[in-house]
């Protein structure tokens, strides 16, 4: 299945070919740099283990809400009617307090108080201050409408297009289903590969890519680049990096399995249809073990030694 949301450098466009590339077995398949988790939830969850991780914590928040509260979920998603830019930006800034306190509690409550008569304001009194709170569900359904409703999924600026989150209901459903034997981890990548790396372990990262980092909301520096090379080259276990092709990246995992492939650059189809971005997979074992087994194609010559009446 694909993914229930769009992200920044979602894998849509290359899963085909790290399907092809992963190892023909293993018992655990973990996914760091997780985003959309566009990877995971094309594969079928064939390993003992399935581990999602992602360091931006609305993203891991979202995806455990998916998997362990898809009702509760759905049911705050139905007290978000509205979609406008004025939506878009109360959403970003509910998202953006560590501690979310309503600025117009305090209003609501006055408001409440002269309108209604005592005992009818200390009935409604505790669902406003409830109201008022933020929690794991409530702060989930913000996100989620959040990246629905900006453009091109970054949670930056609004889309400008009218959407119905009700028409997506059925796909958070789904993903609760898939993701029901997932782990779901908030870590940093290199805490995260210590803690699952096994010799048995297949471990996928799709870092951001070198110097488009600040197309992401965590912040991702030169030195983590380093920092994961390292990391990575300390594995018991078979991992695979995808990443943008420059001659940093190159040289930075050299000693490694470096195979480049291009994709079609969705960016770039208004103004250069066709155009294709170049990316580099990056692994420490052979790649070619799923390949060798597919079935070649029949050539011209093959046909004709089928249709000799002397064979």
């Amino acid at each position: 299945m694909n993914s229930i949301i769009s992200w920044v450098g979602g894998k849509k466009a290359l899963r085909d070919m790290i399907y092809q590339r992963m190892p023909k077995e293993f018992g655990r398949y973990i996914e760091v740099f997780g985003g959309g988790g566009w990877v995971l939830f094309g594969r079928s969850p064939d390993a003992a283990m399935e581990v999602y991780n992602d360091f931006n914590s609305d993203l891991a928040n979202m995806f455990r809400c998916v998997r362990d509260r898809p009702f509760a979920l759905l049911k705050e998603l139905n007290f978000f009617p509205l979609n406008g830019r004025d939506e878009f930006n109360v959403l970003k800034k509910y998202l953006e307090k560590e501690e979310f306190t309503n600025e117009y509690l305090q209003e609501e409550l006055d408001i409440a108080q002269r309108v209604l008569g005592e005992p009818q304001f200390e009935e409604i009194k505790p669902v406003l201050l409830e109201n008022a709170q933020m929690n794991d569900v409530k702060r989930a359904a913000a996100f989620y409408r959040l990246i629905r409703l900006s453009y091109g999924s970054g949670c930056t600026s609004y889309g400008c297009q009218p959407f119905d989150i009700r028409k997506t209901f059925h796909l958070l459903w789904q993903g609760s289903r898939r993701l029901k034997d997932t782990v779901i981890e908030n870590k940093d990548f290199e805490a995260l590969i210590k803690q699952y790396d096994r010799e048995n372990a297949f471990i996928y990262c799709d870092p951001p890519y070198y110097q488009t980092e600040g197309h992401y909301a965590v912040e991702f520096k030169k030195d983590d680049h380093y920092r994961l090379r390292d990391t990575l080259a300390s594995c018991q276990g078979k991992w695979l990096v995808s990443y943008n092709d420059c001659e940093f990246i190159r040289e930075l995992y050299k000693v490694f399995n470096i195979e480049a492939v291009s994709r079609i650059n969705n960016l770039a189809q208004r103004y250069d249809n066709g155009s294709e971005y170049a990316e580099v997979l990056i692994s420490n074992y052979d790649t070619g073990e799923r390949l060798q087994d597919m079935p070649s194609q029949m050539n011209l010559f093959d046909s004709e030694l089928l249709l000799d009446p002397q064979l």
